[in-house]
């Protein structure tokens, strides 16, 4: 036996009890059938496969490329909001800086100004105590030299005490200096005796005829220097009153300018915290975008290489098969197959279904062939439930011999042709229902999250305009509350002005009245003094010397009360106009800042809610679009059910019954073919 028959011994024996009793050549061609059977179903099912991976590869790139879209349009965002945040924040912090140098500068000014009014209240205090002890000094002295006057031998001692009054007194420089030059003038008229003493000759008739002079510069004197302390505490009480303005406005700036400082703060810190968490996203984004743009290479390079690869593949499987079929063209014709079945010896095989097929065919006529072929493929058709092969039977049974071996042989080809076909139907089923799949999936999920987003953007529309409501009824409330102190303050400046003028024009009243009457006291006292000294024989009626009916001590005191009433009436009547225009100053400017801030975040909220709506509008726009794509999507699932989903039986169960159909058919072949 030759190493080529034993080999093809050898293969037979490995078929089993299903091989006939062949030769070897038909034994090879058996077997290039199988071959070729086999190359066609892997290429099939490699084509199947392969447009699964070509489905993948083309919905991954996709994606990929719309990631890598969204990302760079994430990053430009990014990055326009984060120098936007950035601009922001230093705009914001060169506004705290000019906040805080005036600040600076309100503090310092309001220090300096602290400093200077301690100084003049000091020298106010210093000023004023002279003038009250030089007045006390003055009042008392006054009264001394009146009593001393009244007696005989007083004018001598009224210059003693006068002179030495001069001297130990507490007076201003200004009061003693008065003084001064008048007992200069009045020791002008002294004499001097032999031992150069001073005589006073005629002092008594001169200092008596000066007297009332003396007097009279006394309560001058008094006056003035009353005048003069009264003015002084004006000032004084002008100048704190300034100060008070002053200080309260300079804390007002500080305190507004502050607030302000602030908030501006706080807005700053917020941009800057915003800025660094839009540089991580930013960060993330670009990562994740080097990382979709390394994928995507990646896999254009891959599916590239894998088109090539089954392009090669498949160039090579369609060359196998021409190959085999030219093999078994040239194996199976008469040069070949006739000398094997004239001159090889035939392989016996153990199946004896098969070698009795062998014997019918050499022993039985062609229409008890044709018979047996169509018992046998009636019976397969029953035990698989195959019409076709039924159908076949019949025709079998009762057709031309060579039509039925064709007709079998075109029934195995529509088969397999079936079989391809089904093998690509069932590969478009799988990409396009998982194609459909993600689809609606994706667009299910869009849908749910664009209708959250609208639900999100009405409640955030109805919020900014409620909100905006009551910013507007808040800044109506404080235009009208503006409205109504400005009208108070005005009554009230009315008011306080008429007083004051009032108040004014009664301190000029009262002050002329009072010299009025004190002149007049001043000058009956010196009459009185003129007759006392003169005519000391005059009757009991006119004992006593006459100063007056109301007294100067009853009237003057009652009008100078009087005129300290009007005087306090109208230092507090302008301090207090002066401390109620500061307040209605300090409201006004809060007023306005406050409806400023309003106004602003008012027209902000408008700006964020018209943004808003713009937004709503879009995503119902996308929305329509999306659910749209969704609705297409569910269509087209629908069109895939009848021929994808619900044919009836399984693909696994059709494949395995058109296998056994296609073995049953060769069956037959082989029954009818000798």
């Amino acid at each position: 036996m030759s190493a080529t028959r034993f080999v093809l011994v050898a293969a037979m024996l490995m078929l089993g009890s299903h091989a006939a009793e062949v030769t070897p050549v038909q034994k090879v061609l058996q077997m290039m059938d199988e071959i070729k059977a086999k190359g066609i179903k892997e290429k099939q099912d490699e084509e199947v496969t392969f447009t699964k991976f070509a489905m993948w590869c083309q919905n991954t790139d996709k994606n990929k490329e719309e990631a890598i879209a969204r990302g760079a349009g994430e990053i430009e965002r990014l990055t326009s909001l984060i120098e936007k945040l950035n601009s922001d924040a230093r705009v914001l912090g060169n506004q705290i800086q000019v906040l805080d140098e005036k600040n600076q500068a309100d503090t310092n000014e309001k220090n300096q100004a602290t400093e200077v009014r301690k100084v003049d209240g000091e020298d106010y205090s210093v000023a004023h105590e002279e003038h009250v002890d030089s007045i006390d000094e003055i009042s008392r002295g006054t009264e001394k030299l009146k009593q001393m006057m009244s007696s005989g031998p007083g004018a001598a001692a009224a210059s003693s005490f006068l002179q030495e009054f001069s001297k130990t007194a507490t007076l201003n420089p200004q009061s003693r200096q008065v003084l001064m030059a008048f007992l200069a003038t009045s020791s002008s008229t002294s004499e001097v005796d032999a031992d150069g003493s001073e005589v006073q000759a005629p002092e008594a008739a001169t200092f008596q005829s000066q007297s009332g002079g003396i007097v009279d510069m006394m309560v001058e004197l008094h006056d003035k220097l009353k005048d003069e302390d009264i003015k002084l505490t004006s000032e004084e009480m002008d100048g704190k009153h300034a100060y008070q303005m002053l200080a309260q406005t300079l804390t007002d700036k500080v305190e507004k300018q502050t607030a302000s400082r602030n908030r501006k703060a706080s807005t700053k810190k917020e941009k800057e915290m915003n800025s660094a968490e839009a540089q991580g996203d930013l960060g993330e984004t670009k990562k994740a975008k080097e990382a979709d743009e390394t994928y995507l290479r990646d896999l254009k390079a891959t599916c590239e290489q894998k088109q090539v690869d089954f392009e090669a593949r498949q160039k090579l499987r369609a060359e196998e098969l021409e190959a085999i079929d030219k093999a078994i063209e040239i194996i199976g014709g008469g040069a070949v197959s006739g000398a094997a079945d004239k001159h090889l010896p035939a392989l016996v095989q153990l199946s004896t279904q098969h070698k009795a097929l062998a014997q019918l065919r050499a022993a039985a006529t062609s229409e008890e062939v044709q018979s047996a072929a169509a018992s046998y493929l009636m019976l397969q058709g029953k035990r698989i439930h195959s019409p076709v092969l039924l159908a076949l039977s019949s025709r079998v049974s009762t057709g031309q011999f060579k039509k039925i071996i064709k007709m079998i042989k075109d029934m195995v080809m529509k088969l397999t042709e079936e079989a391809t076909e089904e093998a690509e139907h069932k590969g478009f089923c799988d990409t396009e229902l998982g194609t459909n799949k993600m689809t609606r999936d994706a667009k299910s999920t869009e849908v749910g999250e664009l209708t959250a987003t609208i639900e999100g953007l009405n409640a955030k529309s109805v919020k900014l305009a409620n909100e905006i409501k009551q910013l507007a009824d808040d800044i109506a409330q404080s235009d009208a509350a503006v409205a109504k102190a400005t009208e108070n303050r005005q009554e009230e400046k009315a008011k306080n002005t008429e007083t004051i003028a009032d108040a004014k024009g009664a301190i000029a009243a009262v002050s002329q009245a009072t010299k009025v009457l004190k002149d007049f006291y001043a000058k009956a006292a010196g009459a009185t003094a003129f007759v006392q000294g003169v005519n000391d024989d005059m009757p009991e009626t006119f004992d006593k010397p006459f100063t007056g009916t109301g007294g100067e001590g009853g009237i003057v005191g009652m009008l100078e009360v009087i005129l300290s009433d009007f005087q306090r009436l109208e230092s507090e009547t302008t301090e207090n106009e002066a401390a109620n225009a500061g307040e209605f100053e300090g409201f006004i400017n809060d007023s306005q800042m406050d409806k400023a801030v309003k106004g602003q975040e008012s027209k902000n909220k408008e700006g964020m809610k018209q943004k808003t709506e713009s937004a709503n509008q879009d995503a119902t726009t996308d929305l329509q679009s999306v659910q749209e794509e969704l609705d297409a999507a569910l269509a087209y699932f629908e069109k895939l059910k009848p021929s994808c989903v619900d044919a009836g039986i399984s693909y696994d169960d059709r494949v395995a019954r058109r296998e056994e159909e296609i073995q049953s058919l060769k069956e037959a072949l082989k029954i009818l073919t000798p």
